[in-house]
């Protein structure tokens, strides 16, 4: 990851701000620049200790609740799930504590590391039934309308022919509604890399996204992020549930997959709109968009569909 001085003097900035290290020699600390699509995120190494210290990217507080995010980074952590908070700011400026010896996972490691998969679903569950209370209700439809005024507000255009796909998931509106199921905790943005893998468990990091929703969307965001095979899924549920997932589990699992990337088109879409140069955001939510609408068109989506509706 390429860092710049600018970088650095920017974590060195906050960390004279922070409480937590008042009386520390933040001089000798060595400071190297770590991952993020949104956020500039560094390691902290200070005396025998170790850090990660994550600078909330520009313009995120237009769609990120930092409150949030801390109330539910606290409780995940208490469940065992994530790293210790050490220091959240007002100002979104987060401290944890550094996982030493965890492999921050990607699609090809989800692949080709043995258990991994399994790791990941068993760190679901404990999320979902371990941490205590969330804030902030995770509702699809209505993120789906607050990023599209957003975009509008940015003058930003959407790709020909999402809101005839947003229409047409009104039927996966009412299916879910049909017999709803406990919500649960959730970190709802599981990309691989949110996933640091110590061999015995798995951690998962990042909760600007999370919040109180259907246990589900997890797993097949997740699927969709790590690229998954039939295979895989049917491991990441099966670790999950303790067994074979019932078929309106996983139906709900597949019809959550092509939503994510309904959601995630537009959260692309407001990242090309802010300049994010972190990737080609243009591409990357015209890849999302022409994926759901590929899944969304097949039997076996509408099969899933009317199962979930059924109940």
């Amino acid at each position: 990851m390429t860092m710049t001085g600018a970088d650095i003097d920017k974590a060195r900035a906050a960390l004279a701000g922070i409480s937590a290290f008042a009386d520390r020699d933040l001089a000798g600390a060595s400071i190297s620049r770590l991952g993020g699509m949104t956020n500039l995120v560094f390691r902290l190494d200070l005396s025998r200790d170790s850090y990660c210290l994550r600078l909330p990217g520009e313009g995120t507080s237009a769609y990120i609740d930092r409150a949030v995010e801390q109330t539910n980074a606290r409780a995940a952590a208490d469940a065992g799930v994530s790293p210790e908070v050490v220091h959240f700011g007002p100002d979104g400026v987060m401290v944890t504590r550094f996982l030493d010896g965890a492999q921050t996972m990607s699609p090809a490691l989800f692949a080709s590391t043995p258990g991994a998969v399994e790791r990941a679903g068993r760190a679901f569950r404990m999320l979902h039934d371990g941490a205590g209370t969330f804030s902030f209700r995770f509702e699809l439809f209505a993120m789906i309308d607050e990023y599209l005024g957003h975009l509008k507000t940015l003058g930003a255009e959407v790709p020909d022919g999402y809101h005839d796909v947003v229409a047409e998931a009104e039927t996966v509106r009412t299916a879910l509604a049909a017999h709803p199921l406990p919500l649960a905790p959730c970190h709802c943005d599981p990309l691989c890399e949110n996933f640091l893998d110590a061999g015995d468990r798995m951690w998962i990091v990042d909760w600007e996204y999370s919040g109180v929703n259907d246990p589900m969307w997890d797993l097949g965001d997740l699927s969709v992020e790590g690229g998954f095979d039939a295979e895989m899924d049917r491991r990441l549920m099966e670790s999950y549930f303790g067994g074979p997932a019932s078929p309106v589990d996983a139906g709900r699992m597949v019809i959550y997959k092509a939503m994510c990337d309904l959601l995630w088109t537009l959260w692309g879409l407001i990242q090309h709109a802010n300049r994010n140069p972190a990737e080609d955001f243009w591409a990357y939510s015209i890849n999302r968009f022409e994926r759901c609408k590929a899944l969304m068109a097949t039997s076996e989506f509408s099969g899933h569909v009317e199962t979930v509706r059924r109940g």
